[in-house]
Formats: structure tokens, sequence, C-alpha cells
């Protein structure tokens, strides 16, 4: 399950999704009224004709690139499990209806669906908003299989391989930072998540200090995948930083913001840029306009000399191999688990 996308980059249709996006309580934690009045009203009205301007700028032939990607992993895990494998969106199409449909057609008496979200780390607006999407639907067609679950995978030692395999090519080019960029939310989302209700954003090192709210904050699980990539790939701790990108709204957002820091490295001295974005499976708008195209046009503007943006997992081989193993699903025979 991923993330989803418009049908085309025409206006409407980038409408009819920020919508549905933005409506979702779990993203924009606020009372119905208030979120129709502020999504309806004046987010999608002004957001959308700029958000299909920017879809335009990273659309591929085939089309989204987060669905086209997400399609090419559903494709590659195929070919090594020995059962069906279908695509679902939290947004947009293919539904969740869709996925469960097709399954159901595929295996007569089916069981058991295992979900796995295209989210390394728990957050409300990503994993939890997926996953429970997923059980509401279930619920309501009333499909008689069980639904099995894949936890976040931010510190799999796999995910991790994984990552550093898809990031070390690019360490072999002169470089004076490697930023690791991850989605940002809002910090009340952190509070809303803490499950010990007196742990998260209380002190300095919270994150650093064990606690029960780790399993479900996305800070925390963030930073921790940054120290293991960090220790992985053996780099100089003085080279890595470590942001949040993509704010909406007038919100505290988790801080630094990737922006923010682009405009202020040059004037620091680093002159030379990597930049990764570990929370992203598949590359996406986020990805490839904000980051990619955007970001370096930041870091450019502000005296940096060389920006590479390095390609989320996609379909990396390794990956594919991470995510067949995650799963637990029956592997087809020569195929190793």
């Amino acid at each position: 399950m991923n993330l989803g996308s418009p049908d085309s980059t025409e206006v409407k249709d980038v409408r009819k999704y920020l919508d549905e996006f933005l409506m979702d309580k779990r993203v924009i934690h606020a009372p119905w009224f208030f979120r129709a009045l502020l999504v309806k009203g004046i987010i999608v009205p002004f957001r959308a004709p700029k958000s299909a301007e920017a879809y335009r700028t990273i659309w591929w032939k085939e089309g989204s690139p987060l669905i086209v990607l997400t399609k090419q992993l559903q494709q590659q895990v195929q070919q090594k499990l020995d059962v069906p494998v279908e695509v679902a969106m939290r947004y947009g199409s293919p539904s969740p209806k869709q996925a469960y449909d097709s399954l159901m057609q595929q295996v007569p008496g089916l069981e058991e669906v295992i979900l796995f979200p295209l989210y390394p780390h728990y957050a409300m607006s990503s994993f939890e908003t997926a996953v429970e999407y997923m059980k509401t639907e279930k619920a309501k067609y009333k499909y008689p299989f069980e639904l099995k679950v894949i936890p976040p995978y931010y510190n799999d030692a796999d995910y991790i391989d994984a990552m550093a395999e898809s990031i070390r090519p690019y360490l072999n080019q002169e470089f004076d930072k490697i930023l690791f960029s991850y989605h940002g939310i809002p910090e009340r989302h952190i509070k809303l998540g803490d499950v010990t209700g007196c742990h998260c954003l209380k002190t300095e090192n919270c994150c650093t200090t064990p606690s029960p709210a780790h399993a479900q904050c996305y800070r925390h699980q963030t930073k921790e995948t940054t120290r293991l990539l960090t220790q992985a790939l053996n780099l100089p701790e003085h080279k890595v930083e470590h942001t949040f990108q993509s704010r909406l709204g007038r919100d505290q957002w988790l801080l630094p913001y990737t922006a923010v820091r682009l405009q202020e490295l040059p004037g620091e001295g680093v002159k030379k840029m990597l930049i990764v974005c570990p929370a992203f499976i598949s590359d996406c708008l986020e990805t490839l306009e904000e980051i990619a195209i955007g970001g370096k046009e930041i870091f450019e503007h502000a005296g940096g000399e060389a920006y590479t943006a390095i390609p989320c997992l996609n379909v990396q081989p390794k990956w594919v191999d991470t995510l067949v193993k995650l799963s637990g699903a029956p592997v087809k025979e020569g195929v190793k688990a």
C-alpha cells in the first residue's frame, strides 16, 4: 500500500485528490466542520492549480511516478512470491476494495491478506491512516479473511542494508554534507501519538531515552534510521544532517526544515550537497519536484555549487528481497527468502 496520486495533471483531478487527502482527519487533525472550511474553502482552491503545475514537471508518459513505480514493485515482488500481489492506495486508485476484490477472485476461500504499508516509519498521517483505512474497508464490505499488518521497519537490518546500498554509489563523489530529509509532521501529531502521555517532546533527548512511546514516535524512528545509516555507511557525523520537509499550514512542525537548511548551508561553507529521503519508498512529487528540483534551486541560489538528489529505493533488487522477506509470504520454489 502506498499514498496515492491524482489520476492526471488536470486541475480537476488534482483538486479531487487533494480534497480526499486533506480531509483525512489523521492528516489535518481538527473537527470536521473546521477541516472542511479550511480544506474546501481555502487550501484546495488555491493549492490545486499550483500542485497541478508541479505534477506536470515530474509526470511520466506512463502516468504518475508513484503509481508507476509502485506497480513495478508489485511486478518484481510477484516474480518471487507464490501468492498473488495487489496494489492499494490510501487516496485515489487503485482502492482497497479493488485490491481486496481482485485477491478474492484469484484465491477462492482466501483466509489471510498481508498488508505491507510502504511507510518505514509510524506516523498518524501515513502508516496509521493507511492501516486503519484498510481495516475500515475490510469491515465495511464484510470480507471474511484476516488482515495481517507488517509493522514499521525503520530499524530493520535488511531495510537499512538496502537503503545503504542505494546511497553508497553516490558517496564516491566529493561532498560536504549529506542531508537525510524526511516528510515532516506537526509536533502535535507526535504528542497525540505518545502512548505514555508524558514522554515525546518533553525533554531535549526524548528520542534517545528509551520509552514505550517510541513504538509510535515518528521523530524517534526517523532519527534511528539516520543513525543506523550513518553507521552502515561509515559517514563522519559532521557530514550528516537530519531535516524535515513538506510543511503545510501554520502549525509548528518538526524541526529543522529542509528548505531552510538548504538555504543556510552554503553560507556555512557547504558547497557540495547530497540529499536522500528515506521515509519515501517510491519517488513522487515530494522527492522529484520538491527535493530534486525545488531543493536544488534553493541550494544553488544560496551559493551551493553541486547538488545531487539520491533516488528512493523504488525497485532496487535488495529492497525487493527485503520486502519479500519482511512480508513472510510463501516464496516460489527456488527463490531465497
